[in-house]
């Protein structure tokens, strides 16, 4: 079962960042569900895939109810900074940082149960005595994290289209813009960058003059960002920020910005 770990490490690992939002911690739950297959005895078990997918369920369960209350901090989005065609339907199977962030407002019960179910197809009936719930109860909770996750900005899938809109937001910054970042804003944009969280095109574009600022500074490089548009920033030659951008029929409908220096370089490839 150890080689059947192994060869499904990557997997294991998705499974484990979606259900804490953070690599490092993932990571941790890979290492303690191994410890844990190496002490079970598993010469009954029949789908060597599921069951390992419900040992990391359990561990990330754990943790997750162990977590005391703590301030807002942002999930650990995939980066990749590669310029190519196919990278653009690789980025299709990446979870976005507006995705991460819904995850991480679930219950512990109701992340596992939506996870597990929506992302990795692991039946109800498998799913209910991890959470020590009947299948029909188990059911209910995924569904009410569904709607909470589809509830979330829905981005458009053309990449290049997503940056087109990027790069508007940029020339406006630069050139300070005011009624160009309203027009690349949706109405009901959200802010949000460590504790801050700014909601609206107008309250967001008043920002602008931050905006200048960094857009006159920076260095840029455009990447994916658990899937979606983005771009890497380097001030003075320090790495300074990641953004993320969800973009909604031509408009930005969410932004995160990531510039804690520990999380921006274990994330930065």
């Amino acid at each position: 079962m150890i080689a059947q770990f192994e060869r499904e490490r990557t997997r294991l690992r998705a499974v484990a960042h979606r259900m804490l939002g953070s690599f490092a911690e993932a990571d941790d739950a890979l290492q303690e569900a191994w410890l844990r297959v190496e002490r079970a005895d598993t010469s009954a078990v029949e789908n060597p895939a599921a069951w390992l997918t419900t040992v990391v369920g359990r561990v990330c369960l754990n943790m997750l109810r162990d977590r005391r209350e703590h301030a807002f901090e942002m999930p650990d989005p995939v980066i990749d900074v590669r310029d190519e065609p196919e990278q653009q339907a690789v980025a299709k199977d990446e979870v976005g940082l507006a995705m991460l962030i819904v995850l991480d407002t679930l219950k512990p019960d109701e992340r596992l149960a939506f996870v597990l179910h929506d992302m990795f197809a692991v039946p109800f009936d498998d799913i209910a005595p991890l959470i020590d719930k009947t299948p029909t109860t188990t059911r209910q909770l995924a569904s009410r994290a569904r709607k909470r996750v589809q509830d979330r900005p829905q981005p458009n899938v053309d990449l290049p289209k997503q940056r087109e809109v990027v790069r508007a937001f940029l020339k406006a910054s630069k050139e300070g813009d005011l009624e160009g970042l309203v027009s690349v804003l949706h109405p009901d944009v959200v802010l949000r960058a460590g504790a801050l969280e700014v909601i609206g095109g107008r309250k967001v574009a008043g920002r602008a003059s931050t905006f200048r600022q960094f857009a006159t500074m920076a260095e840029v490089q455009f990447a994916l960002i658990g899937g979606e548009a983005g771009f890497i920033s380097w001030v003075d030659g320090v790495l300074f920020s990641a953004m993320s951008f969800t973009v909604r029929d031509g408009q930005i409908a969410a932004i995160h910005v990531i510039q804690d220096k520990e999380q921006l370089a274990a994330l930065v490839p």
